[in-house]
């Protein structure tokens, strides 16, 4: 049985119509990517499938409709948002037991999830003092309480610096390895490229390809085209990240951020390892058509 299966799913705002006839099915363990602009669909989409907003068509979880039984169905998933909003004041370990209550477990449940996500060295500091990338994996251990199959995701790393985002995609790879199902919203290629099995592109509400990574980049990157990419880094280190590049053959340029590397799609991680190597802090990176 499919763990997740969606059935000719419309949802209307009104007279906007932001989702048409959308229909798939997500096996156990696989890990699946939504993909496409901004209004596509896609946040929708996932808050559907949570239950939190009516519909027209059928969903269900292990065969639970999310509809009709909700409260069942919402057991079995965890949910990540592109942003948590936590009581400040409130330690890491009183916040995971605070949660687990509200869900009707032991509150040394939360305290287990939080090693999961390596925050157990946590336990007594305020939510408030957190970094946004610890605070996204405190987001993922309470998802985790009552261990539910499935796992939705919306843009969780939108807001992390690289290497907040290295870690939170790293306790992902590790829940996929251990069974867990993932359904995923993001705007970066290369999480897509690095999780996902498949990929769903929505299009105006549409599905338009049930594909892969590989086969959304070539959709999305020809190979005898060139791209740029975006490089933020220190102020202060800029000028030599250049003649760094430079002095490899690559054409580079500064903007207002960082610098701006013309790449081919087969070399794409070939300036992030010079400068890396070379010692430079690379705060993020962005590759564009």
């Amino acid at each position: 049985m499919a763990l997740l299966t969606i059935e000719h799913l419309t949802k209307r705002f009104g007279t906007t119509t932001v989702l048409v006839d959308f229909s798939c099915t997500i096996e156990p363990g696989e890990s699946v990517a939504l993909w496409g602009p901004n209004g596509a669909g896609k946040t929708t989409l996932l808050r559907c499938v949570l239950g939190v907003l009516p519909f027209e068509g059928i969903i269900q979880i292990k065969g639970i409709d999310v509809q009709r039984q909700g409260k069942q169905a919402r057991r079995l998933v965890g949910f990540v948002p592109q942003e948590v909003a936590f009581y400040p004041t409130l330690t890491v370990g009183e916040t995971a037991a605070f949660f687990a209550r509200l869900r009707g477990l032991d509150p040394e449940e939360g305290r287990r999830r939080l090693v999961q996500v390596a925050l157990q060295d946590r336990l007594d500091q305020p939510v408030g003092t957190l970094s946004g990338g610890q605070r996204q994996r405190l987001a993922l251990a309470l998802a985790l309480l009552g261990d539910p199959p499935l796992l939705l995701l919306d843009e969780p790393t939108s807001s992390l610096d690289i290497r907040s985002r290295a870690e939170f995609m790293d306790a992902l790879q590790k829940l996929l390895a251990a069974g867990k199902t993932l359904l995923f919203s993001t705007h970066r290629f290369e999480e897509v490229e690095h999780l996902a099995r498949r990929v769903l592109l929505l299009e105006n509400g549409h599905l338009e390809a049930d594909t892969t990574p590989a086969a959304l980049a070539r959709r999305l990157f020809p190979e005898t085209s060139q791209y740029r990419l975006r490089l933020h880094l220190p102020e202060r280190q800029r000028p030599e990240a250049v003649k760094t590049l430079q002095t490899h053959g690559f054409e580079v340029w500064m903007n207002g951020h960082g610098l701006e590397v013309r790449v081919s799609l087969n070399e794409k991680a070939r300036p992030l390892t010079l400068l890396s190597r070379a010692g430079f802090e690379i705060i993020d990176f962005e590759l564009h058509a």
